[in-house]
Parts: C-alpha cells; structure tokens; sequence
C-alpha cells in the first residue's frame, strides 16, 4: 500500500509546516498557483509576532500590533483557499516523495512538496521578571525593538557577535548601551569587538549576569545585576533589557533529513529555499540567522511557493526519489 493510499491520510501538492510570516505567504502564494496547500499550523499559530507588541517595521502600517498583524494574514490565507490545520507535526519522512509527515493526532499528511517554516524562537534567561516584562521593556530583537528607545538607556545581554551588533544598533536611537557579559572576554569576532569599543556610547559590564528585571507599570526601570565571581548584587537604571544570547531553529524534526549547520539551522542554495532534498524548501527563519525579520521571512516564503510551483512543473514527484545534495547546497 503505498503512503497515499493509506487510512487517515490527506495528500496536497505542497504542504507548508509552520504559520508565521513564511508559512503564511508561503500558503497564498500557493494557493494563487492553484496548488491546493496545505498549512499545518503547529504550536503557535501566527509564530513569533503574536507575542510582539507593536510593529512598526512592516510596510504598509506605520504601527501595528504583531497578533493583529498575523491574525490579518491568517485571514488572508483561508480566504486564498489554503487548507489551514490546527496541528502539529511529529514526525516526517523525506526519504522519497511523495513525502510524508505525521500529525500529533495521528494524522499522515503526504505531499508532493514541502516548505519547511518552522521558524526559530530566541533563548531567553527564565527569569519570571524577564518574562512579565516582556514586550514592556523586555526584548530580544533590537532591530525590531530599538527605535523605542531613543535618547534612553538600554543594555543587551550577551557575548558573541549577535550581542556585540544589537549594542551597535542600538546607539543609533539610545543615548547609552550597556553591554553585560558574564565573563571578562567577549567571543565575538575580533572585527566586531574593535567596533564595539571603539564607540563612545558602549559601555561594558563584565563578569555580570542578570539576577532580575525591575520595574513599574510603566515598563522596566533597572536591572538588578549578580557579579559572577563574588555573587554580589548591584542595580544598573535602565529603560530596556535586550536578550542577545542566541536563537534556537525550529528544526529538531527534520535532524539526519536536512543538511543543517552546526546550530541546527537548515543549509539552502544560495539565493534560493532548495534544501538538500529536492522538492523540499525551508523560508524563514528556519535558515536565517542573520536577518530575521518578518519581511525577509515573508519574502522567503513567496520565494518557497514559486520554487515549489516550479518544481512541480518540470517534475513527476509521486516517482522521484528525494536524495542527494544540490551539488550548488551551502556546506
């Protein structure tokens, strides 16, 4: 019996896993193709925007709230015709198409093609105040968050590259960044560390760690700072938090099936979403790590569903078996 002749299965031409901005526009532009799609929402339908505040970083809204903003597009891809599931996905075979995912509920979902959109959440401290605070001062995208904080004071916490560009951003608009590091040497690249110093509005903290946020209904006020060597406690005033310690792709699932680099984010062909399976394609910030903003994740995931219309196009999927690497794959 082959997969798509089995019990308790739905079979689309693509299958999108995931439901934030890639997964989304991923779904309308597929549905547009008149592919059919079918979105398996997973376990945080709309993604990471639903727990933003404002965004004002989207064209077309000078400011919006960021589960309005995915609510809007949820809307949008029910109304394009797309075949959005409350579901989460468990399990997936991409040893040959059509490829096969299992639901949470027991559901087998075959496909002809795949976009992976799975997105990527940010590692957070899990301090109880970090969280009550979140979105009131609490952050972990400069980019996205910055521009609040103009002529105020801020710190980011964290030691590599990623910590080391969110304090640079941030003096565009604060009027001083504090850098807190829990050692006294920095890991990011020597490039970074020569700007990071070199700027009048950077002032590091080392050998500190946030013990807890403080603050009032108006948001964040200080942050009360542990000393890593001698565990004394001291108060640093500031209006904002920036959580810059790493993120974590969404990309378990698909571990010893897709080519990955060494943080588990899925490798592409350059200036395409082709993972190392054909037929398969990943948008978002499932294989971004550099930008990871919703318009470029929205971009990839138009750029997953024409791909994936193409490849429907040239190819007959149910006979195709998906192994190998793109010989063009990043390694």
């Amino acid at each position: 019996m082959s997969k798509t002749e089995e019990p308790n299965v739905r079979h689309s031409k693509v299958l999108i896993i995931g439901s934030g901005p890639a997964g989304y526009t991923a779904g309308v532009y597929a549905a547009r193709a008149a592919l059919s799609p079918v979105l398996v929402e997973g376990p945080q339908p709309g993604g990471q925007l639903t727990i933003t505040t404002d965004v004002e970083n989207w064209p077309g809204d000078e400011s919006v709230l960021g589960p309005e903003l995915m609510a809007r597009m949820g809307e949008q891809v029910r109304k394009a015709g797309v075949d959005v599931v409350g579901d989460l996905i468990v399990e997936v075979d991409l040893t040959a198409a059509p490829f096969l995912a299992i639901g949470d509920g027991g559901t087998r979902y075959t496909a002809d093609t795949i976009v992976v959109a799975t997105g990527a959440s940010a590692r957070w401290l899990g301090l109880e105040s970090e969280t009550a605070y979140r979105g009131s001062g609490v952050s972990a995208c400069a980019t996205c968050d910055g521009f609040f904080y103009r002529n105020r004071i801020c710190a980011v916490v964290g030691g590599g590259n990623t910590a080391v560009e969110e304090a640079l951003y941030l003096t565009n608009f604060a009027e001083k960044v504090y850098l807190i590091h829990r050692r006294d040497t920095l890991r990011a690249d020597r490039t970074n560390q020569a700007r990071l110093h070199a700027n009048p509005k950077i002032e590091m903290i080392w050998n500190a760690e946030v013990a807890e946020v403080l603050g009032d209904t108006g948001g964040v006020t200080a942050v009360a700072l542990r000393d890593t060597r001698d565990g004394a406690i001291s108060q640093l005033p500031v209006h904002g938090l920036f959580v810059a310690i790493g993120h974590d792709p969404a990309t378990a699932l698909f571990k010893g099936q897709l080519h990955m680099d060494d943080e588990g984010y899925i490798l592409v062909t350059p200036g395409s979403t082709a993972t190392s399976v054909p037929g398969v394609f990943a948008a978002g910030d499932v294989q971004d790590k550099l930008f990871r903003q919703a318009v470029t994740s929205a971009g990839m995931g138009c750029m997953a569903a024409l791909e994936a219309e193409r490849y429907l196009a040239g190819h007959n999927t149910h006979a195709i078996a998906a192994d190998g690497a793109d010989a063009n794959l990043l390694n």
